[in-house]
């Protein structure tokens, strides 16, 4: 392992610790170099302040829960997998949705979502005549449903089974990307 990456997950893991005992907006750069040992300097070198390094955080947690599940007979696992991500990093995840607001938590989402999303259009519109633009405008479309349904499932504690969440949507969504692609090949 390189020693960026090993500067970087020794930070992530120092701020989930830190978590535990403090909220994110009391937690300083201070706070987090010292408990890794590094100076300010090595902390700046890698990231513009704490909340670059949330951002790094949560994209990288969701890059790893996606992997290979970006196709349309996985997306509901690729989904169940961004919730199980979300759940791992509990602490985590609600400390910055209550302490940064909504939109970094949302931000995050969004682009685990749309990854996800795009490549199961993508897929679906294989031999398709169908301009970018439309793709990308359903991707964006079923995106802010899901992310949705996920912010408020957050937001009321995460109490409720993700999977039985996951199988609703996927009531909600069967047949429809492809009947979506069918609708503006039609206009």
């Amino acid at each position: 392992m390189s020693n960026t990456n090993s500067t970087k997950l020794a930070l992530e893991a120092s701020l989930k610790k830190l978590l535990v005992t403090k909220t994110l907006d009391k937690i300083t750069i201070n706070d987090l170099t010292a408990d890794c040992g590094i100076s300010r300097m090595a902390f700046y070198y890698h990231f513009r302040d704490i909340y670059d390094l949330v951002e790094w955080i949560c994209v990288e947690d969701g890059t790893k829960a996606l992997q290979g599940k970006k196709t349309y007979d996985t997306w509901q696992e690729g989904m169940c997998q961004i919730f199980e991500a979300v759940m791992e990093n509990k602490a985590f995840i609600q400390n910055v949705y209550r302490s940064i607001s909504r939109e970094k938590i949302e931000s995050y989402l969004y682009k685990l979502t749309y990854s996800l999303l795009a490549d199961v259009v993508e897929e679906k519109c294989a031999g398709r005549p169908l301009a970018q633009e439309n793709k990308a405008f359903i991707a964006e479309f079923y995106k802010y449903g899901f992310v949705g349904i996920m912010l408020d499932w957050i937001g009321r504690g995460m109490k409720q089974d993700y999977e039985e969440i996951v199988e609703k949507m996927s009531v909600m969504l069967h047949g429809n990307i492809a009947q979506s692609i069918h609708n503006f090949e039609e206009n």
